[in-house]
């Protein structure tokens, strides 16, 4: 991929989540020959994000969200909400768009072996937490305990709930879910409550001194969760947090994504809470 130009991808797989949100599959155009390295766009980490274009209307930052496929199959959840989303309902297979990346910083890998995970997910942020689970889940002996909350308005709005029921039957993962409106969990889903999604760590059991914990979803929630995870005895520089919602250019050059001193696109979207505790803005 030459700097700064986007890769030609074709999408080849379109399923819908929910009434405003899909999941797409895309191989890039130019594969990589047998052996051969694959392209730098479909080579990533769970936590940084890529760059989406469609001729002719425009470029959006997405997070990736599943994990690198031998093929180079890419994985992204898109919500429908923008002048170059929304045009992408009507997408379906065979549609070509444009993929530069990737972009950022991911989720700290390397400092999660051997640690217990604790991923705290909160609506659309189960995309990218999605795919640091599929990377934990893949290398399962490299970590210690895992364990996902994840909470979102409503039943209808959990996403890849069918797959988070599927994980919750094996021994690898333990699950618990929570949706915002009382009354409103449907039997047939295990361990869901009417709760907020800082409530569900009043069902941890963690041990502060081994454990790291992934935050992704809106800001609201942010606030709130760290405040209980620092009360559970977990350190700031344990809790990393996924300012995706910032991501703008993906070269840090047009200023949109300043947190602070640091720019998202470069700096992050992964940031430990140490370095952003402080900074007047940085979690809302």
């Amino acid at each position: 991929m030459k700097a700064g130009l986007p890769t030609s991808a074709t999408i080849t797989s379109v399923r819908k989540l929910t009434s405003d949100t899909t999941l797409f599959a895309l191989r890039c155009d130019d594969p990589a020959a047998a052996g051969a390295p694959l392209p730098a766009v479909a080579s990533f980490l769970p936590g940084q994000f890529l760059e989406l274009s469609l001729p002719g209307i425009g470029e959006v930052p997405i997070s990736y969200c599943g994990i690198p496929s031998s093929d180079g199959t890419i994985e992204l959840c898109i919500r429908h909400v923008g002048h170059v989303t929304i045009p992408l309902q009507n997408a379906k297979p065979g549609d070509a768009v444009g993929l530069r990346g990737p972009f950022g910083l991911g989720f700290p890998l390397k400092s999660y072996e051997n640690q217990d995970l604790l991923l705290i997910a909160g609506g659309l942020g189960m995309a990218p937490l999605r795919s640091l689970l599929l990377a934990l889940l893949v290398e399962r002996g490299q970590w210690g305990e895992l364990t996902l909350l994840y909470g979102a308005r409503e039943p209808g709005a959990l996403l890849f709930l069918d797959e988070l029921l599927y994980m919750s039957q094996s021994s690898d993962i333990r699950i618990y879910l929570a949706v915002d409106r009382r009354g409103s969990c449907l039997e047939g889903i295990p361990h869901c409550r009417a709760a907020l999604l800082p409530a569900l760590l009043d069902q941890v059991m963690l041990q502060p001194e081994r454990t790291h914990a992934a935050l992704c979803g809106p800001p609201i929630v942010y606030t709130p969760l760290v405040e209980r995870l620092n009360q559970l005895g977990l350190a700031d520089e344990r809790i990393h947090l996924s300012l995706e919602r910032r991501m703008k250019c993906g070269q840090g050059r047009c200023g949109h994504c300043a947190v602070g001193t640091y720019l998202c696109c470069t700096d992050g979207p992964v940031f430990n809470y140490a370095m952003l505790k402080g900074i007047e803005g940085a979690l809302v």
